[in-house]
């Protein structure tokens, strides 16, 4: 059962999925946004189909009480409509401090500096550690 996680930003969105037994997240190549275009699901949809997904993880950006704002709006809408156009459910998980793990995590690779300051890179891990998180949950 592979399961497509999405890390949705203004500027790029991480993209993960599992593997065929729903256990472990990989990382796919980030997906850009065009300043004030559409976002693009066209292209969400047809990575999930690509992969087979059966169901799609999509990172909650609550604010640091747990609330919800017009961005965490707007990740529903997208999400919900990435889900409905795979025929697949849309499940939501809280992402607050992802970013700032993911960014900890790549540091200690050692990797060059111009690598580990790659926002491509941080956003899939982002997205990798959003999903993995429902992976684990789930079971």
């Amino acid at each position: 059962m592979r399961i497509l996680g999405l890390d949705l930003g203004l500027k790029r969105i991480g993209v993960a999925v599992s593997d065929p037994t729903g256990t472990i997240a990989g990382p796919l190549p980030t997906v850009t946004r065009r300043a004030s275009k559409r976002p693009p699901v066209a292209k969400l949809v047809a990575i999930g189909e690509e992969h087979h997904v059966e169901a799609v993880v999509v990172g909650l950006p609550l604010d640091p009480s747990g609330s919800e704002s017009e961005w965490t709006a707007e990740v529903r809408r997208i999400g919900d409509e990435v889900g409905r156009r795979l025929s697949v459910p849309t499940h939501y998980i809280d992402e607050r401090f992802t970013s700032a793990r993911a960014e900890r995590a790549i540091r200690s690779l050692g990797l060059p500096k111009s690598k580990r300051e790659d926002k491509g890179r941080i956003d899939a891990a982002s997205a990798i550690l959003i999903l993995q998180a429902w992976l684990d949950q789930r079971s």
